[in-house]
């Protein structure tokens, strides 16, 4: 019996010398292996009767064989909505003043709102990896965006604060998809060795676009017709178009959904029941994935040295983010006499600080990481990260010396760039550290990053008003730069005896040569 037309092909991986194929993405990435049943007479089948059909090489309905137009249309698209998901972090404390005086709200009831979207980035993803499993990345692409548009409404018409601040909770778990998922569609479609540029496009965004929102909110916020309310009524508009575009544009790329959904058809053309793609024989269900899905990545992140240090440190980096966009317009305001408009435009910076550590990557991180890759292994990629652990504390000094209104403004504008510099360099370091370190437990060595960081990111600003009003925009500073060079060890102990502390933990000892 021979397969129809419609029976996929094998794929295999494609990978440069001396590297091997991920493991397991962020993302869940799945790569089918090679079935030879696909053409076999009935003599031939097993016991069971059950004919598995899998991919070939070279098909073009797979997501690795689409044209590179189209790879690019859908890295772009699904890059689109990681950069409104992080100019929605920052634009929303741009709107303070007029919310404050609409809603009747105090100060610490509007930062809960600014909270509280962290803190649904921070849970949501736990059970996306799951969910994608299931039912594939297109339908919670389609639904998180529905959930955006909703929230952008829910808060526009808002008439109270508690309102907000729900509505903040639930547009961070639908804007979590753009930081969580896009990396997982770019592992299905791209090779490992042709995801560079892709990845440095997403990263860009993701922490570029957290400054330039703020840029139009700031005058939007300034203009006494629009102010806060119509800050939300423009990601409102702007979400659906980026709908429309997305529903043309960025199909299915999950190969194991694709597989599933031709060998229905298969089955349904032919009436022969026999035909099954082998992840139809998963006995795990959707609840179990989820409840794994939530407790392992808690253990990896309390028991592993590799992810608590690395979790601390980016959580730390990520928490100072959000203080910067809750404090960067009280501190321009008060000490250089800034209007809203031109606090926004101050959030450049953040833009500034991101491409200069993407220039960096590109130039000089990738070229040592070719050069020593032979002799220091997978930790030639945290040579950038021992510069940012320097660079960090030391742009966190420059910003609490240079706040004060005997310095000239740009002083403090030189510190954030820098802060921003090295906060792209931690966040490029940190994925495909983990990634290697922890192979099939990558996925949940990263949630469990995530949960750390956004955490943090929820928790940092809800103290930090209180912390400069008590000890000064300087000395504040100041605590945090120290904190700061307490954690600079960090990247230099995984340089140096990152194998030896994968050697002790079970969960790296599955990985090759423990990663390396």
């Amino acid at each position: 019996m021979s397969i129809m037309t419609d029976t996929p092909r094998s794929i295999t991986n494609r990978t440069r010398p001396g590297e091997r194929e991920d493991i397991e993405a962020p993302s869940e990435h799945l790569t089918t292996g090679n079935v030879n049943s696909a053409q076999g007479s009935l003599s031939d089948l097993p016991p069971n009767g059950i004919i598995y059909i899998d991919w070939e090489e070279e098909d073009p309905r797979h997501p690795a064989n689409y044209t590179r137009a189209r790879k690019w249309a859908i890295t772009l698209t699904a890059c689109v909505l990681t950069a409104m998901a992080s100019a929605i972090a920052g634009t929303y404390s741009m709107g303070y003043p007029s919310m404050m005086r609409d809603l009747n709200c105090t100060m610490f009831q509007a930062t809960l709102g600014l909270s509280a979207y962290p803190l649904g980035s921070a849970i949501f993803p736990l059970i996306l990896a799951p969910l994608s499993e299931e039912f594939g990345r297109q339908p919670l692409y389609i639904g998180a965006t529905i959930l955006m548009a909703a929230m952008h409404l829910g808060i526009a018409l808002a008439n109270n604060i508690q309102s907000v601040i729900v509505f903040r909770f639930l547009l961070g778990a639908a804007g979590s998809t753009g930081s969580t998922m896009v990396g997982g569609t770019i592992a299905d479609i791209w090779a490992p060795y042709e995801r560079g540029i892709p990845m440095a496009v997403f990263s860009i965004t993701g922490m570029s676009c957290m400054g330039l929102g703020p840029v139009f909110a700031g005058w939007v916020e300034m203009n006494h017709r629009l102010e806060w309310r119509w800050i939300q009524w423009i990601h409102l508009i702007t979400t659906g178009a980026f709908f429309v575009v997305m529903l043309f544009v960025l199909k299915e790329t999950r190969a194991s959904i694709l597989l599933v959904r031709i060998v229905k058809k298969l089955r349904k053309e032919t009436g022969d029941n026999r035909y099954r793609a082998r992840i139809e024989d998963k006995q795990d269900s959707v609840f179990s994935l989820i409840s794994i899905s939530c407790k392992r990545p808690i253990r990896l992140l309390l028991t592993e040295p590799v992810v608590t240090s690395f979790s601390l440190w980016i959580g730390f980096a990520w928490g100072l983010v959000y203080v910067l966009i809750e404090s960067v317009s009280p501190a321009f305001q008060q000490l250089h006499h800034f209007n809203v408009g031109e606090v926004g435009t101050v959030f450049v910076t953040m833009f500034i600080g991101s491409l200069l550590g993407y220039i960096s990557n590109a130039l000089v991180q990738e070229k040592l990481y070719d050069k020593n890759f032979k002799t220091k292994g997978h930790e030639a990629r945290l040579y950038s990260s021992c510069f940012a652990g320097i660079l960090l504390p030391a742009s966190m000094f420059i910003y609490a010396w240079t706040s004060s209104a005997n310095v000239f403004w740009v002083g403090m504008t030189v510190g954030i760039i820098l802060f921003m510099w090295s906060v792209f360099i931690i966040f490029s370091a940190y994925f495909p550290s983990l990634n290697i370190s922890y192979g099939p437990y990558a996925s949940s060595a990263l949630a469990g990053q995530s949960l750390c960081r956004n955490l943090m990111g929820m928790a940092f600003p809800l103290f930090a008003t209180q912390m400069y009003n008590r000890l000064t925009f300087k000395w504040a500073n100041m605590v945090f730069a120290c904190i700061a060079v307490l954690m600079m060890p960090i990247p230099f102990v995984l340089f140096k005896w990152g194998p030896q502390i994968r050697a002790r933990s079970k969960f790296a000892k599955v990985v090759p040569s423990f990663g390396l």
